[in-house]
């Protein structure tokens, strides 16, 4: 306590000043803060309920990341998928030439298809984002989780397009050997390496092996772009999702604003009325103090 006496008028002035200030003082922090509400003591409803809405879009937030890097997995197997659709349209396009060519040409045409089939494999094996690879083992699985309390959320298990039987579901060719008048044409694994057209008879009788290598081409294509088609599919629902959480989060942003932004234009018209107010409480403090001034003059 203040050893001073000070009247009654005095002590009046001074509690409303020092009011006065404190109200500045948070009109000052609204203002820079552009909040009305910045902790627990401003309002403890609103700051909690805001809380609860910042703390939602947060979660959320991490949820937008997961799903934008499942749409990066899923388009770099889509990307290996037309990449290889592009190599078999190459090899098929081989075959197709080799049932006019001469046994020198389609012996030349025999390493070329190879190799072709060869960078395939390699290519399936490449094609993986952030170590998970959908095109290469049936073991992979791809999880997106949605929400944070509940569990949704979307699978894509993986496909094996280098299996080396004839899987209908997986591998991309449906069946593995051909074989005519001991003149077999042979895709005994993906990387072709014991494939070989190079003899189809005399003068080419022997087309028939040429176009069952090209149905079995065909077939593979048929595959690649129903495994596009499924990947595809699944990145437009995680595209959806994206854009909803998207906008969740944003709703979630504005409802936590709405209970705690203050009114700029207001705080503005308060603080010129504080420093008003408080100019005047300077005032009326220094009239309450003439009375003793008053009295030292009668003492002097």
């Amino acid at each position: 306590m203040s050893d001073i006496a000070l009247t009654a008028a005095q002590r009046t002035s001074l509690l409303s000043l020092q009011n006065t200030q404190s109200l500045s003082e948070r009109t000052q922090t609204r203002l820079s803060t552009g909040r009305a509400v910045n902790n627990v003591v401003d309002d403890a409803v609103n700051f909690f309920r805001a809380k609860s809405l910042t703390d939602r879009a947060a979660d959320f937030e991490l949820k937008k990341t997961e799903i934008d890097q499942g749409i990066s997995t899923l388009n770099s197997s889509l990307q290996a998928i037309e990449s290889i659709d592009t190599l078999v349209k190459q090899m098929k396009g081989i075959v197709e030439a080799a049932r006019s060519q001469s046994a020198t040409e389609r012996k030349s045409a025999t390493t070329q298809f190879e190799e072709i089939g060869k960078q395939i494999f390699q290519l399936v094996e490449d094609a993986s984002y952030q170590g998970l690879n959908l095109v290469s083992s049936t073991n992979s699985t791809l999880d997106v989780s949605f929400g944070t309390r509940t569990a949704s959320k979307l699978q894509v298990s993986g496909i094996d397009l280098n299996k080396t039987s004839g899987d209908v579901t997986n591998g991309l060719f449906s069946i593995d050997t051909f074989s005519a008048a001991g003149n077999n044409i042979n895709i005994s694994n993906f990387g072709l390496s014991g494939g070989t057209f190079t003899t189809f008879g005399t003068n080419n009788s022997e087309v028939d092996k040429a176009n069952d290598m090209i149905q079995v081409l065909d077939k593979g294509i048929e595959r690649l772009r129903g495994h596009a088609a499924t990947l595809g599919s699944n990145v437009a629902i995680l595209q959806t999702r994206l854009d909803f959480t998207n906008s969740y989060v944003n709703e979630l942003t504005v409802g936590s604003d709405k209970l705690t932004l203050a009114d700029l234009n207001e705080e503005g018209a308060n603080l010129v009325a504080l420093q008003t107010r408080q100019q005047l409480g300077i005032q009326s403090l220094s009239i309450s103090g003439q009375q003793q001034q008053a009295v030292l003059g009668l003492i002097g």
